[in-house]
């Protein structure tokens, strides 16, 4: 599906990523994971951000243990992540630009799901504070079994509680992670965010900066005209 025919496409269901997507909570598991390295006398090393950014808090504890050189470490490093990081969400929780218009549009159209690697009362928590919670038809997280992205795992599971096929459903993500994940899903995928290389937008279907670009909402069936020029970024392919 091309770019321009996913902005006139009305899906089944639409299947949102939380952290970093809906909320502005990256920055929180960034700072997070600095503070807890820190703790043990560690710090990052470059490019870190990147490898964990998207990954279940477990396996990222498992990172930070092992890029330290203390793998033991791995159930230690990732209590306190999860500690700081639901401290420093509940001092401020932020939706990001966009997110709460396209939530709330999305809604009226189609039956709505978080799949997150979030922890569910991490993620419950976060929507219920910036009043979206009850936006969401189904909230997704790997527990019962269920394999965190990049596994398909979350993705399949919200689109059949949707009541919708995966090819019918779309997924809204903004990490590599999720992106893999959605896609092994066989979902369609808009991407949002900084742009992240030509090997992870070559998985999604559009990418756009932000989900406040007016044509974001056009796949909500809002049509909006366009009348100026947007920063949208057609994927590659």
């Amino acid at each position: 599906m091309t770019a321009h025919r996913i902005l006139s496409w009305t899906p089944a269901a639409i299947v949102f990523d939380c952290d970093g997507t809906l909320m502005d909570t990256e920055r929180h598991w960034q700072d997070a994971r600095i503070q807890a390295l820190r703790e043990y006398g560690f710090a990052p090393l470059p490019g870190f951000a990147e490898r964990a950014k998207g990954l279940h808090y477990t396996e990222c504890g498992r990172l930070m243990a092992e890029e330290a050189g203390h793998p033991e470490l791995a159930e230690d490093m990732t209590d306190l992540l999860l500690g700081h990081f639901r401290a420093l969400v509940a001092d401020n929780p932020l939706t990001m630009p966009g997110a709460r218009q396209l939530v709330e549009e999305s809604s009226e159209l189609a039956p709505l799901a978080v799949a997150s690697n979030c922890p569910r009362e991490v993620v419950e928590s976060c929507l219920g504070t910036a009043g979206l919670l009850d936006r969401f038809d189904h909230i997704v997280v790997p527990e019962g079994g269920l394999r965190p992205k990049p596994h398909p795992d979350v993705y399949l599971t919200a689109a059949r509680l949707c009541g919708a096929e995966p090819v019918d459903t779309l997924a809204v993500e903004d990490s590599s992670c999720g992106i893999r994940s959605a896609a092994q899903a066989g979902m369609r995928v808009v991407g949002v965010g900084p742009w992240p290389g030509e090997e992870t937008v070559a998985l999604v279907d559009i990418w756009v900066r932000s989900l406040n670009e007016p044509e974001v909402r056009g796949w909500t069936g809002a049509r909006v005209p366009v009348q100026v020029s947007f920063d949208i970024m057609p994927a590659a392919g």
